[in-house]
């Protein structure tokens, strides 16, 4: 009987933890310009897609395979079904709910080459995310016999493996792509430009909000874990408590309450918690979802300093507060916490954990720009950019009303007077706009 129910929380876990792409999609439409909505919201059917192809292919295998010196998976490519669990779970639910995290990991690069980046580039990053460079650093944390895992590290539903791991290959990449046409002036001072749609941003939050009730609490595995209820408790209080100060903070700081650094408070204290969650009091969630939401403001700054342009501010919500909360569990852990126990040895693990996902994210970065590089191409061309990722590469805009389209250049938009719509030259034809 308790296999049945165990199956039935997984797969609605699962299902929940893949919604939250919708959460992405809204969330990254939102915050960048009309003329991209379309292209992040196609770069999520990318990860559902061929994210999710190809780590069911050869990801889960790299992740959970039989381990090779500690590093790597060596079987259970193109057959995931064959893992032996000693849970008391069908091995199907347990690589459905895998792809949601591994889906996860692609989208937080997403939103840091937002506006700029090849297509076709970005198709070949999902594809290496979900193969090698999200499952690589899931088997050294998770799998029993990966080298972090066998040292101690704690990392429950994946603050490092995931968070880290995919903020710090967002950063290599956004550096590398290079920031958007006018965002940074000569003098290093940063030109903002408005997202096109908050409340469409907050939507995607509060949706992402809900998925991570699973994202956590899901990652028992057991519908009968006597921690569930706390760490979904844990996992609500961390969110509020970072959109908390960073609301405050955004008050006193710029005078007005700031809606996109809330929005990425609340979803920095749940990036944070959830390397914890199942580890830590309800009032160290508290303290470090508060720390995560002035963390975030702080590491934007950071950011637009060295001329990372991250229309999102994906590297500073999941690179950084990744690495805050892989720490904080070696502090805040009810066992081993260096604050709560006065033990050091936990917090050394887990500090040695945080470097390794920091490096490893950003070679992947690297290795996997480079690869786009020589491939597809990596950066769109300046009159994409100008004209906008929708037209240029999907052939429709976001939003039909011909005052959307004051954002765009001149001279690639006609207006019929006569019907009063927009019309729009896609590949020397017309199409409606």
């Amino acid at each position: 009987m308790m296999t049945y129910v165990n199956t039935i929380w997984v797969v609605l876990a699962a299902a929940m933890v893949l919604f939250m792409e919708g959460g992405f999609s809204l969330l990254e439409a939102g915050l960048v310009r009309t003329k991209n909505a379309v292209n992040v919201t196609m770069k999520i059917f990318v990860d559902l897609t061929i994210g999710a192809l190809a780590f069911w292919l050869v990801g889960f295998g790299i992740m959970f395979g039989k381990d090779a010196f500690g590093l790597i998976g060596t079987n259970l490519f193109g057959a995931p079904e064959n893992i032996s669990l000693s849970l008391k779970l069908p091995s199907a639910a347990f690589v459905l709910f895998q792809i949601g995290f591994a889906v996860a990991c692609i989208s937080i690069i997403s939103g840091a080459v937002a506006e700029r980046m090849n297509f076709k580039a970005y198709v070949v990053t999902a594809a290496l995310v979900s193969m090698i460079v999200y499952p690589l650093s899931g088997h050294w944390i998770w799998n029993s016999d990966g080298w972090l895992a066998k040292l101690g590290m704690k990392d429950f539903a994946g603050s490092a493996a995931i968070h880290a791991v995919g903020g710090f290959a967002a950063f290599a990449m956004a550096k590398l792509l290079g920031p958007r046409k006018g965002r940074f002036n000569s003098d290093g001072s940063v030109n903002v430009f408005a997202p096109s749609n908050i409340p469409l941003a907050s939507a995607g939050a509060f949706i992402l909000w809900f998925g991570w009730f699973a994202f956590n609490a899901g990652s028992t595995l057991d519908a009968s874990n006597a921690s569930l209820a706390s760490i979904a408790l844990n996992t609500m209080l961390a969110g509020a408590s970072g959109g908390t100060t960073a609301l405050f903070l955004t008050m006193k700081k710029y005078g007005k309450a700031d809606p996109s650094m809330t929005i990425n408070g609340v979803l920095s204290g749940l990036v944070a918690i959830t390397a914890g969650c199942a580890f830590v009091s309800q009032w160290s969630a508290i303290v470090i979802g508060a720390i995560s939401g002035i963390i975030v403001i702080y590491a934007t700054l950071l950011v637009d300093s060295v001329k990372v342009d991250d229309p999102v501010g994906a590297v500073a919500v999941h690179g950084f507060n990744g690495v805050f909360g892989t720490i904080a569990v070696g502090l805040f852990d009810t066992t081993q916490g260096l604050l709560t126990t006065g033990h050091a040895s936990l917090f050394a693990v887990q500090l040695l954990g945080a470097a390794v996902v920091i490096v490893w994210g950003l070679l992947g970065g690297v290795f996997m720009a480079k690869v786009c590089e020589k491939t597809v191409g990596f950066r769109a061309t300046e009159r994409e950019e100008e004209e906008g990722l929708d037209m240029a590469y999907h052939g429709i805009p976001a939003y039909n009303e011909l005052e959307r389209f004051t954002d765009l250049p001149t001279g690639l938009y006609d207006f019929e007077e006569t019907t009063g719509i927009v019309v729009a030259p896609v590949n020397n034809k017309k199409v409606l706009g």
